[in-house]
């Protein structure tokens, strides 16, 4: 009886298929030993290899933090906002020292005047620029002129002697009403503001020693109304010399 031959391909062929499904197998176990070792990597080697791929990716060495990002953490994702915060403080010490200069000073004024009993002679208030004396044009002068008045002479003295107790600035404002000059000397009022303020700094940097480097003289005319010019009563509040101590920068 004879034997039927078989093919090869009857039999399940060769083992090609044996060697895909090996390599398979060895690249899944190659992947778990790599979960398996960056879940126990030491720490102090895990560190260099972020710091080394920070490094290469142009990031930030000194951004890496706690937990390996690899990624540059900006400190501040705006650098004006520091900057502004720090001008707005800044700004806001400043107006405080400046409102705190400005009641110091204008309490010490206060208690000058009070205890030299000049309250009838000259008015005193706070002003966003400092603390401002007022003295009325009849205290002064006489209408139309800037001659200071003999009996107004006893008044300045006390105001010298005020103005030399403090360091900052004096400005001395001349102001006028509305009413246009048309006869004397005087062409306008800035002209006649101008020379009242300039009379009274003379009067406290030669007679009472103020410091003629902190003091100046402004001639504002008929353009700083402190009340309305269509009463006689306000006319004569506008015209007016102000003795202002300076306490914004």
């Amino acid at each position: 009886m004879s034997k039927r031959k078989v093919k090869k391909s009857e039999t399940g062929g060769g083992g090609e298929w044996l060697t895909t499904y090996a390599d398979m197998m060895t690249l899944l176990l190659c992947f778990f030993v790599l979960l398996y070792a960056f879940s126990t990597m030491d720490a102090v080697k895990f560190k260099t290899l972020a710091f080394s791929l920070a490094k290469a990716f142009g990031g930030n060495v000194n951004t890496i933090v706690e937990g390996g990002n690899l990624g540059p953490v900006p400190v501040n994702t705006n650098p004006g906002i520091e900057k502004d915060d720090k001008e707005r403080k800044t700004g806001k010490v400043d107006l405080d020292i400046q409102r705190g200069d400005t009641a110091k000073i204008y309490k010490k004024v206060q208690e000058f005047v009070k205890k030299n009993n000049l309250e009838a002679k000259i008015t005193v208030r706070e002003d966003i620029r400092g603390v401002v004396i007022e003295l009325q044009e009849k205290i002064l002068f006489d209408s139309g002129k800037a001659d200071i008045k003999p009996e107004s002479v006893p008044l300045l003295d006390k105001i010298g002697e005020l103005l030399r107790m403090f360091d900052n600035e004096i400005v001395v404002e001349g102001h006028t009403d509305n009413v246009p000059i048309n006869k004397g000397y005087y062409k306008s009022n800035w002209e006649l503001s101008a020379d009242r303020a300039v009379k009274v700094v003379r009067f406290l940097v030669e007679k009472e020693g103020v410091n003629p480097q902190k003091i100046l003289a402004v001639g504002a005319g008929e353009f700083r109304p402190i009340a309305s010019n269509s009463t006689p009563e306000g006319r004569q509040r506008n015209r007016r010399v102000n003795i202002l101590i300076v306490t914004k920068k």
